[in-house]
């Protein structure tokens, strides 16, 4: 049986959303390896819109699931309606959507709030023991969430984004864009992606990995 996978996506765009390159690679991988993928977001506001063009923010409001189906093509479920046992493990894609939407470390590096159901998610596929995939700056966000619990993560060498992670009683450990960190006594594998990442080609070769060892792991 195809093994169940979530993607967890933050809005659309690198800069206020999810990270469409990540978002993509993650599903394309996923759909290769014979997986099935239940996409979701916050059915949430998100914190500001950027104009890609200009890098400058815009006078209006988007919906974070909203901007998500877009990347999911409008098979996307509301994350509040998502629990784990629905599922066989669960991959965040990175972009600022991450750090700003589902969680406030963008803002306020390791005393970030986190949305209430991103977190519920996280501490219930934890508690299960059921694989979690952080890509780029999620890692961020899953250490907020359980660093407590002394995992491991990696979003690259950003020396400033590694010791917010610290901080938060996570362990942050130093990767190559196209590599992944794995801590499987906890089933976390996390890889820098853009956090390093040059190019598409690269960036996708660690996402690669990390979804073969999830699947593994799931």
């Amino acid at each position: 049986m195809a093994k169940k996978i979530g993607v967890v996506l933050s809005g659309c765009g690198v800069f206020d959303g999810a990270e469409i390159h990540e978002s993509v690679l993650t599903l394309l991988s996923l759909e290769k390896r014979g997986a099935r993928v239940v996409c979701m977001a916050p059915n949430v506001d998100q914190h500001h819109v950027i104009n890609h063009l200009t890098g400058k923010e815009m006078p209006e409001k988007r919906n974070v699931l909203v901007e998500s189906a877009r990347i999911a093509r409008g098979e996307i479920e509301d994350i509040a309606t998502v629990t784990a046992n629905d599922l066989d493990a669960v991959v965040f894609p990175g972009g600022f959507g991450a750090a700003k939407n589902l969680c406030t470390f963008a803002f306020d590096g390791p005393n970030a709030t986190v949305h209430p159901e991103v977190e519920r998610l996280l501490k219930e596929m934890f508690a299960a023991r059921k694989p979690i995939g952080l890509v780029c700056i999620a890692p961020a966000l899953g250490a907020r969430v359980l660093g407590e619990n002394g995992i491991e993560v990696t979003i690259g060498n950003d020396a400033d984004t590694a010791a917010g992670i610290n901080k938060t009683g996570a362990r942050h450990v130093n990767c190559a864009v196209t590599e992944t960190h794995e801590d499987p006594a906890r089933k976390i594998i996390s890889t820098p992606a853009y956090m390093l990442g040059r190019n598409i080609a690269e960036v996708g070769t660690g996402i690669d990995k990390l979804v073969d060892t999830l699947l593994e792991w799931a």
